[in-house]
């Protein structure tokens, strides 16, 4: 469920129940609309969870002896502009 279709469960479940005067013996619209709003807030943050697991790096990315040489790099170059 991407960010879209909560947001479009949002509307349509407020528009349930708060807009709609109608009502149903066996529906309760209010009801249903409040339903349709905890889902689109629960798809929005299921998007979100999802997204940023997806965009997280393992710390242990590089080789040690890998990062210890860019470290030393980054060091040399801090000496020389200084």
């Amino acid at each position: 469920m991407s960010i879209g279709v909560g947001i479009f469960l949002m509307v349509v479940g407020a528009i349930l129940a708060f807009a709609v005067r109608d009502s149903w013996d066996a529906v309760n619209l209010t009801a249903v609309g409040y339903i349709l709003m905890l889902a689109g807030l629960a798809g929005i943050a299921l998007s979100f969870y999802i997204t940023n697991r997806r965009r997280r790096v393992p710390n242990e990315a590089l080789d040690p002896a890998v990062e210890e040489e860019y470290r030393v790099v980054e060091e040399h170059h801090r000496d020389i502009t200084e």
